[in-house]
């Protein structure tokens, strides 16, 4: 299944809610990374009686179910939670350094086997090139881009 790639398995808890305030959305997303969330998304759905609602949807590891289900049940109007195990393909992941004209940015790239099939500059990365530089975020992403050898 996996054709070469990396695997892993992770849980996905999710569930819908149609009666929180977007602020506090914001809040309990920041708190379930802090928390150990590998990931944290929101989709707009449509819920019975046509209210319109969000999905929230985040991924961990086994070990912080727990957590992450509190924090849920406790800044949310969640009265249950979905939990499914999923198994996840993906890119071997290595970080490199390049010098732009704006300073040193951090670059991940993304490898099947020995193949490389994906590059992009971190975004912390450039944002703290950019604060220092006062250069835009694009033109730091652009210039970590070029400066890649071969791309």
């Amino acid at each position: 299944m996996s054709g070469g790639y990396e695997t892993d398995t992770v849980t996905r808890l999710e569930t819908n809610l149609d009666d929180l305030s977007p602020e506090i959305t914001g809040a309990v997303m920041e708190n379930l990374f802090a928390a150990g969330a590998l990931d944290v998304w929101f989709t707009p759905i449509q819920m019975k009686k046509s209210r319109p609602a969000v999905q929230l949807s985040l991924l961990c590891d086994e070990a912080h179910i727990e957590t992450l289900s509190e924090i849920i049940f406790r800044e949310t109007s969640a009265f249950g939670l979905r939990v499914e195990k999923v198994i996840r393909l993906k890119l071997q992941r290595r970080f490199e350094q390049v010098l732009t004209e704006f300073g040193e940015v951090t670059i991940k790239l993304g490898f099947k086997g020995d193949e490389l099939l994906q590059i992009a500059p971190e975004f912390e990365s450039c944002r703290a090139v950019s604060k220092t530089s006062g250069q835009p975020l694009r033109a730091i992403y652009a210039a970590a881009l070029a400066a890649f050898p071969g791309s």
